[in-house]
């Protein structure tokens, strides 16, 4: 590994500036354990007192799953696979929308701190119970990977101390949560999606100057094929094409704003309704920002080592290397920004881990705890904090864990498609679909995990073929230092063998192909499966004989959508009272669907006023 051009490792100011972050992280819980002591009830603590307005809530729920693996991965992925993950943007603006107009208005009338708490009073105790523990499991894997690879990926680069990181990331983290709840965790989320957005642009900014303006960089990297965004295949099975990020996209961040306990507890602790609307479509401009910054930093990576592969030449172990490889050969004279990246890196992993600590400790509270016991909020309060220290605890073991795991980006998109896609699924049969009973919730549920996890497992054991996912070509030529082993890369087939041998093909099973689904449809796939089948056992086990309560389930009058209507209704009303005939039509509300020909019954109707 003792590569050619980086040999430069962190300084002290490095240092001084990436502790500087984690102690502001920690001084903001203390305030507000100090200014909030007064405070004694576990509520105020985990949904901080519903007192939030719409800006920091909206950073807050950017920043929470805008992670160091956003920071580490994206630019990777662009570099790799090419610019077309871009599309996310598009899943972004359709997340917030299904969002704000089905999940938000039902879970913010209810005011419910727990999502799942949904579950018992729509379907039964037991459905609300394998929820939470779904939940549970699927957060604790998350946020394993969360603390775990930057830490890997730094320390591999800079020579900064895995476990030490590891460890000091997670004592922090579980330090501000601990103290300070649900504030503290919206107010450093904030200052960490500053720092996030910092490291970003110093790394654009020096990168620019260094090849030669903005210009130089797009044509790199469409010279390099990187700026892929014509690619409209339909095909399911191929990696990232615009149909697998938009829609596949769509569905596993609907799971993650629409009905993950982290985020959902965010846009629920604002003021009021409006406000957490549009913290969603505040956060959506928070969203695309850092995907922009994200992709535009992956063109620049390209840029920069279009001649020289650090990958191929084995500079560096993993693509998720490529960025901090980067800032340490291109920053490393500039003693303190190198530190600023790793900060803003190591921001993205904090703030996500404090939200997924703040929301299991809050799941465990509501949906595991409360129902069996009858505390005191002191004791409530004191076992909030007990929990947010339990849980923080049990995820940097999971980062022990998650350092047996390969590809970063997709391993979380996986477990978030496989665990999150058939909650999505009983959360939607909940609130849409009125005659869904409980013995069709859990059967949809059960289904549909049952096959995402086949799909999920099938995919880490035979992973898909190269000409589905498609790595983009990488060079070598321009390498200007002998490598260790000898080898000639100009000719360069290395590159081409490690991605492109999959199993051979004789021993490819039949269903290879359904496991080399695209990562990003798993979530489809498990939401698709659960509404499905708990429709179908809802309808056969009677069903339609179920009466729910409405405040369960989204009525018109929840939507925007619906307001908009009612306000254009009334501007033409006023223009013109011609439109009165089909308004008495619609209030005498017994008009037949099947008659087609409308003029009839406005006779009938008028002749009858």
């Amino acid at each position: 590994m003792s590569g050619g051009s980086v040999a430069a490792s962190f300084a002290v100011a490095d240092y001084v500036v990436f502790a500087l972050m984690l102690v502001v992280s920690a001084a903001v819980g203390f305030y507000y354990a100090w200014t909030d002591r007064s405070q004694r009830s576990s509520g105020d603590f985990l949904t901080g007192g519903r007192r939030l307005t719409a800006l920091p809530v909206s950073l807050s729920l950017t920043a929470s799953f805008m992670s160091a693996i956003t920071v580490l991965s994206n630019p990777a992925e662009v570099y790799r696979y090419g610019a077309n993950i871009a599309f996310y943007a598009l899943a972004y603006a359709l997340t917030m929308l299904v969002t704000s107009e089905v999940f938000l208005p039902v879970f913010y009338k209810l005011a419910i701190t727990s999502t799942y708490e949904y579950l018992e009073l729509r379907f039964n105790r037991a459905t609300r119970l394998l929820g939470t523990l779904l939940f549970i499991v699927q957060t604790i894997l998350y946020t394993g990977i969360v603390i775990y690879a930057p830490a890997l990926a730094l320390n591999q680069v800079t020579g900064m101390d895995l476990w030490g990181a590891v460890i000091s990331t997670g004592i922090v983290c579980t330090f501000y949560c601990t103290m300070g709840g649900l504030k503290a965790v919206v107010w450093t989320d904030v200052i960490q999606l500053g720092v996030m957005l910092a490291g970003f642009l110093v790394v654009i900014v020096r990168s620019v100057v260094l090849q030669g303006g903005v210009l130089n960089i797009i044509s790199d990297s469409h010279q390099g094929g990187r700026l892929n965004f014509q690619d409209f295949d339909p095909n399911p099975l191929r990696r990232n094409t615009f149909w697998t990020l938009s829609i596949g996209g769509t569905f596993i961040w609907i799971s993650v704003y629409g009905i993950n306990q982290a985020q959902v507890q965010r846009y629920i602790s604002c003021k009021s309704v409006t406000q957490a609307r549009l913290s969603l479509y505040i956060n959506l401009l928070g969203l695309w920002s850092v995907l922009l910054s994200s992709v535009f930093a992956g063109m620049c990576l390209y840029s920069v080592y279009k001649r020289c592969d650090p990958w191929t030449t084995g500079l560096i172990s993993a693509p998720d290397q490529l960025m901090p490889y980067l800032v340490m050969d291109i920053l490393g004279d500039y003693p303190g920004l190198p530190g600023l990246f790793v900060a803003a890196a190591y921001s993205g992993s904090l703030s996500t881990v404090s939200s997924s600590i703040n929301a299991l400790a809050a799941v465990t509270i509501e949906d595991l705890i409360k129902p069996h016991t009858n505390l005191s909020e002191k004791q409530l309060s004191w076992l909030s904090k007990g929990m947010s220290l339990l849980f923080g605890v049990l995820c940097i073991g999971m980062a022990g864990l998650a350092s047996l795991m390969g590809g970063i980006l997709q391993a979380t998109i996986s477990i978030f498609g496989v665990i999150g896609g058939p909650l999505l699924g009983l959360f939607t049969l909940g609130i849409l679909c009125p005659f869904a009973n409980s013995k069709g919730a859990l059967s949809g549920l059960v289904s549909g995990l049952a096959l995402s996890l086949w799909v999920g497992i099938g995919a880490q054991i035979y992973p898909p073929s190269a000409e589905m996912s498609r790595p983009l070509p990488l060079n070598t030529e321009g390498c200007n230092f002998t490598l260790t082993n000898n080898l000639s890369l100009a000719s360069f087939p290395e590159q081409l063998n490690f991605s492109t041998t999959p199993i051979h093909t004789s021993h490819r099973p039949l269903l290879a192909d359904w496991y080399s689904l695209s990562y990003l449809y798993f979530s489809p796939v498990g939401t698709i499966t659960a509404i499905f089948v708990g429709l179908i056992v809802s309808i056969l086990t009677g069903g339609h004989k179920l009466q729910v309560e409405p405040k369960l389930m989204l009525l018109k009058e929840d939507t925007t959508f619906y307001h908009l209507i009612k306000l254009f209704e009334g501007g033409v009303k006023k223009r013109s009272g011609k439109l009165n005939l089909k308004n008495q039509e619609k209030k005498s509300g017994n008009t037949n669907p099947a008659f087609v020909d409308f003029e009839l019954d406005l006779t009938k109707i008028s002749s009858r006023e």
